[in-house]
């Protein structure tokens, strides 16, 4: 199970008791959807807010935890440029990354290589020049970083990303730090993942549940894992038919 070291946290007794609700703790995943409305709604509503507070487009909500969350989107960009008919294996990962970085992008088949940090813990910019090049596929970084530090140099990053034909993944394990004061999207990433257990305090312990769902820009909505939540009128419903989508996300 792809829990790490932040599975022990205090949670507010009263999300506990929220998460042992009939209505919630009760339901099954092969329940038809007609009385499955409300969990629907529910689901469909929280991608809805994922996204505008990362600033990005569509949320899938399967990943069990950060490093899941990781490794799916990392799948969802392989696709991509599969897609696209680029070859792109390589992904690129500062020194100061959490380890899941590099362990979630060799899992979904890419090659890391390492950028160095500066004395003050921010990215060397000319070592990320130095290995930029039309393989690579996905710069991630943590920002703020596992040092504590937000990356001023970020817009800077992602543009020279961005014109290599790259995406940004953004580590969202320290959301909480800019939460409400910057987006990612805003600052350039392309896909993200939250711990819901550290930014929004949803029970989390001792192996679970966890949640680790990650958000996306546009290009990459159509390679979400399926099935999706859809809305039509009032009905919301389970969409399995999407070509272009990695599948269920089986964890680890």
């Amino acid at each position: 199970y792809p829990l790490g070291s932040c599975t022990m946290k205090y949670n507010p007794k009263r999300n506990e008791r929220v998460a042992a609700w009939e209505g919630i703790a009760d339901l099954h995943p092969y329940q038809d959807e007609e009385s499955l409305q409300g969990i629907l709604a529910m689901i469909h509503e929280l991608g809805a807010m994922l996204a505008e507070i990362a600033g990005l487009d569509a949320v899938s909500l399967q990943p069990a935890a950060g490093a899941h969350g990781e490794y799916t989107a990392l799948l969802c960009a392989a696709a991509y440029f599969r897609d696209r008919g680029e070859n792109r294996n390589k992904v690129l990962i500062p020194d100061s990354a959490h380890g899941t970085n590099p362990a979630s992008a060799a899992m979904a088949g890419f090659e890391c290589v390492t950028v160095k940090s500066k004395p003050d813990g921010s990215v060397d910019f000319a070592d990320l020049q130095s290995k930029l090049d039309e393989h690579t596929a996905v710069f991630m970084i943590t920002n703020p970083s596992t040092l504590g530090l937000f990356e001023k140099q970020m817009k800077a990053i992602a543009e020279m990303v961005h014109a290599k034909g790259g995406l940004i993944y953004l580590d969202g394990a320290n959301m909480n730090a800019i939460l409400s004061i910057a987006r990612p999207g805003d600052f350039g990433a392309d896909m993200m993942h939250y711990n819901l257990h550290k930014t929004f305090s949803g029970p989390h312990g001792g192996g679970g549940p966890g949640a680790g769902p990650i958000a996306v820009r546009k290009m990459l909505e159509p390679y979400l894992p399926s099935p999706v939540v859809v809305k039509k009128g009032d009905h919301y419903s389970l969409e399995h038919d999407r070509p272009k989508s990695i599948g269920r996300v089986r964890s680890f």
